[in-house]
């Protein structure tokens, strides 16, 4: 094996090794491959994961500055410069990225960087499709040429572009110019199913790079926790919570966006996140949550959802996806690849202690696809199931129940035995749960939401038939006199908004009417903070009305999706 090789296997094996020694020897390591030509792409990549993990769990000063020096100029390493196309897609500084941006973070790479985007025309299915927008993009002085000229697609996006305008950008910006409303702009661009490639620059994010400068740094001494933990303990931590202002909410935002973007994923609640409404959630140790909520026009109607980027000294490590309201809260929790079989089960703990803390919740739910269900095959090889069985999370149904218990049994009886992947997709394809208290019905995975949406449908067809437009603006007027609010339309934008689209919902409630007038105008303040600077007062207020909780419960039972 080549000496580059072996000091690196060494490394693998050392860097999450802590105690007297360690340090010194992994900074001789890294001084000594700072030097190396690595001979294969993925002996390049496999360096890299290194340093990034050393990023976030540094012995101490001397190795944390060396690991961030190393990865602060990655691109300019020989080797990756010889095999950077090999590397592609990995988020990693000095490599290509492609993927099929949807539209919003489209235009917000646009606009952060204008040029590093190309459309990859190769192998481009709907050129046909493009070809007929070609003239929305256009003035109407150009159609004479656009009628005649039997160009193909690309050709003529080159020419509409001109010298200075690549043709992504050009693509993306005309897009954003069709259509009455943000949502019918996203849908014209995303029917166009363009891939991009993000070009490798300085300023263009990397997952070398990222860190989260500024935060207090904890060097790891003592092994990792690797050790399950007791979310009956777990939900009892109370983080230090910190807000930020809108500057520093905006720096965040765009850290969590663009570690989406390094792993060719994409978030509603980053890409939607909220810069007025992000806080730190201080753990200890290094380890942070920095909490993002959604801005209020991209809110659901009732669940409230936040999203954790996990941080560790900084460095993003992984995300959490939440939604609040009953009293209980929905998580999907993701670990990036690189930090995958460390402190996995201590942070999760962090993560629900977080997540009371954050919406006061007494039940959790895991949805199926986090669990491997609805085709998510990394769930399954992974065993997520079984990593939340552990923790303690039940299904509800007694098919799924009995299939736990058969495997349980297998495992007893047979030394090694896993259960085959085909049974944990049965298994996964239903939620889990895990309540500090006595379970209930009235709880995220189990409470028919979509029920009231179709009663409010039904209550608006029967009433306004086609008239949305109208409905809108006398259901608003009506409940705003039903709930003593005179003053509604001098609210901030984000709370009149919030007043419009629930104002059909409190038409729809049964037995409002008759609430007294206290009950009433706490409703009106229910609604009116969905549209807040912090969604989760508004789970806050819902939890603590008790007859708006019942009054849905009562209006849910009243319709039947069959």
């Amino acid at each position: 094996m080549p000496a580059a090789l072996r000091l690196l296997a060494e490394l693998e094996t050392k860097k999450a090794h802590f105690g007297a020694g360690c340090a010194d020897r992994k900074f001789e390591l890294l001084r000594q491959l700072d030097h190396q030509k690595l001979p294969t792409a993925a002996a390049v990549a496999r360096l890299h994961e290194a340093l990034c993990f050393l990023r976030a769990y540094p012995d101490d000063a001397a190795l944390l500055t060396k690991a961030g020096e190393m990865l602060d100029r990655f691109d300019l390493r020989d080797d990756l410069l010889r095999c950077h196309r090999q590397l592609a897609d990995s988020g990693i500084a000095g490599t290509v990225l492609r993927y099929s941006f949807y539209a919003n973070t489209a235009r917000w790479l646009s606009q952060r960087f204008p040029g590093a985007l190309d459309v990859v025309w190769k192998d481009y299915e709907r050129a046909d499709l493009l070809a007929q927008r070609l003239p929305l993009f256009a003035a109407w002085a150009e159609s004479p040429g656009l009628d005649e000229i039997d160009w193909p697609a690309e050709k003529w996006v080159r020419r509409l572009a001109g010298p200075d305008t690549s043709d992504a950008d050009f693509l993306i910006r005309r897009a954003a110019q069709c259509g009455r409303t943000e949502a019918e702009r996203e849908a014209f661009f995303e029917e166009l199913e363009l891939d991009f490639e993000l070009r490798p620059a300085t300023s263009v994010p990397s997952r070398s790079r990222a860190v989260l400068p500024g935060r207090p740094v904890h060097f790891q001494t003592e092994p990792l926790r690797r050790a399950r933990p007791d979310l009956a303990e777990a939900v009892k931590f109370r983080a230090q919570v910190s807000a930020v202002d809108e500057a520093q909410g905006a720096e965040i935002v765009a850290l969590a966006r663009e570690a989406m973007v390094l792993r060719q994923r994409d978030l509603d609640a980053f890409a939607y996140g909220d810069p007025k409404d992000v806080r730190i959630f201080d753990c200890g140790e290094g380890l942070e949550f920095a909490v993002i909520g959604v801005l209020p026009e991209r809110r659901l109607l009732l669940e409230a959802v936040y999203a954790y980027l996990t941080l560790k000294n900084g460095v993003p490590i992984g995300y959490v996806l939440t939604s609040g309201l009953f009293g209980s809260s929905e998580v999907a929790y993701n670990v990036f690849d690189t930090w995958r079989g460390g402190e996995a089960g201590h942070v999760y703990g962090r993560v629900l202690g977080v997540t009371q803390q954050l919406y006061g919740a007494d039940t959790f739910t895991i949805y199926p696809y986090q669990l491997g269900g609805d085709g998510n095959s990394e769930g399954l090889a992974s065993g997520a199931w079984w990593f939340y069985q552990k923790l303690g999370f039940r299904a509800r149904e007694p098919e799924v129940l009995a299939g736990m218990r058969r495997e349980l049994a297998a495992m007893k009886k047979r030394k090694g035995y896993r259960t085959p992947v085909r049974t944990l997709a049965q298994l996964a394809q239903h939620h889990v749960y895990w309540s500090s208290k006595q379970p209930r019905d009235d709880v995220i995975g189990v409470f028919p939401l979509a029920n009231v949406g179709l009663a409010v449908t039904d209550f608006l067809a029967k009433r306004f038939g086609g008239e949305r437009d109208r409905a809108e603006k006398v259901c608003a007027e009506e409940a705003a006199e039903l709930c003593l609010l005179r003053d509604w339309q001098k609210w901030d934008e984000g709370e009149r908004l919030a007043w419009l689209r629930w104002a059909p919902l409190v038409l729809a409630l049964p037995g409002v009417a008759k609430w007294t007038d206290a009950e009433r105008s706490a409703l009106g303040e229910v609604a009116r903070s969905k549209g807040g600077r912090r969604e989760s007062d508004f789970v806050r207020r819902f939890d603590g009305h008790r007859k708006l909780r019942a009054a849905l419960k009562k209006l849910a039972a009243s319709v039947s999706a069959d």
